[in-house]
């Protein structure tokens, strides 16, 4: 904010007049009165908005795009280009806040920011504790994706996974942090312990497990199921979303022990020379109109909740795309781990590979 700060009056007045001109459907034309450069991952805001906000500001956006957080962080951190705003992952936003790479978000100058519903702030607080930094975009989970006509009962705990019934029909993630996620819910334990015994205590638990375990996949987790290959398979939302349009037999859960949130942020660099056209096009995005159409092109969870109300019944009922109310309850966010930690995990990961 001290940026922002020392900008004084003029800029204050010509944000404000910017955030009047968005909700009343733009200035009347299409003069280029600014840039500001964005980066986010590919197709994952729909490219007609970005022709929008211009006609509307007068704010041109350059749009660039990476594949992965760490690909984003790259190419920020090289310097080729000055990124006004950085569209990343929890983990990602954690350490370049904790970088200093982020300078506060204006609030101020926000008229939509209360679209976005107060619950998403709070997973922010894991790893921006006073919401100084961060905007949610999208979000989701990571449980279980499940063919309804080939299970025995209800499917609401991690215990499915581990009880033997399903034996030879789970496929796991082949993830070191989110197949402990998984063993460390079941087990009653945060997925950001530091405690070395309850990560071994999750190691012994998975060597156990694996005998069930048809195969360790990523991407690939979800056709698995799709092509009745499996029954059950451990995959984030979106990837549910995409299996019960494919076969309509298949449903979603988040296990009642809780799991992992994970949550896409946006930030405003500490380079921004104008945050208050970042401001301006963070803003827009918070508006239903815009928010809705970015939802229809993308289809994982908003946390925009004027977009949820406007879902038809089928979409709201879809698990994988509006959890339940009490589905997180039990979920986190993870945080970075310490040094030491992490070099454990990497070990008991290689470990149990090994096995």
């Amino acid at each position: 904010m001290k940026r922002f700060a020392k900008a004084g009056k003029k800029l204050i007045a010509a944000a404000l007049t910017l955030a009047m001109c968005l909700p009343a459907g733009g200035c009347g034309g299409t003069e280029i009165i600014g840039e500001i450069t964005v980066i986010n991952y590919g197709e994952y805001l729909d490219p007609d908005m970005l022709d929008k906000f211009t006609e509307e500001t007068g704010i041109k956006v350059n749009y660039e795009e990476a594949i992965t957080p760490e690909e984003m962080y790259t190419k920020y951190r090289s310097g080729a280009i000055n990124y006004d705003l950085v569209c990343t992952a929890d983990y990602m936003m954690e350490k370049m806040i904790n970088d200093g790479e982020f300078q506060e978000i204006p609030w101020e100058l926000f008229k939509y920011r209360d679209n976005i519903g107060d619950k998403y702030y709070e997973f922010c607080r894991a790893f921006d504790p006073e919401n100084k930094y961060s905007l949610p975009y999208f979000w989701g989970t990571l449980g279980i994706l499940y063919d309804t006509t080939r299970v025995n009962g209800p499917v609401d705990s991690w215990d499915v996974l581990f009880n033997g019934e399903y034996s030879g029909e789970i496929v796991m993630q082949n993830s070191m942090r989110d197949t402990f996620m998984v063993a460390l819910k079941y087990l009653g334990y945060s997925i950001n312990t530091d405690n070395p015994d309850e990560l071994r205590e999750a190691q012994q638990l998975l060597i156990d497990q694996k005998p069930d375990v048809q195969a360790y996949l990523v991407d690939e987790a979800r056709d698995e199921v799709v092509a009745g290959n499996a029954i059950m398979a451990v995959v984030y939302s979106g990837e549910a979303y995409l299996g019960h349009e494919y076969n309509n037999d298949l449903a979603y859960v988040v296990p009642k022990e809780g799991s992992n949130v994970w949550i896409d942020c946006w930030g405003i660099t500490r380079n921004c020379e104008h945050p208050e056209w970042a401001a301006a096009f963070l803003d827009f995005l918070c508006r239903e109109d815009v928010a809705t159409v970015n939802f229809e092109y993308i289809y994982y969870s908003t946390p925009n909740e004027r977009v949820i109300e406007g879902l038809d019944d089928e979409q709201r009922a879809d698990a994988s795309l509006v959890p339940p109310e009490d589905a997180t309850d039990n979920c986190e966010v993870a945080v970075q781990a310490s040094d030491e930690i992490t070099a454990l995990m990497n070990d008991l990961w290689k470990e149990f590979k090994s096995e």
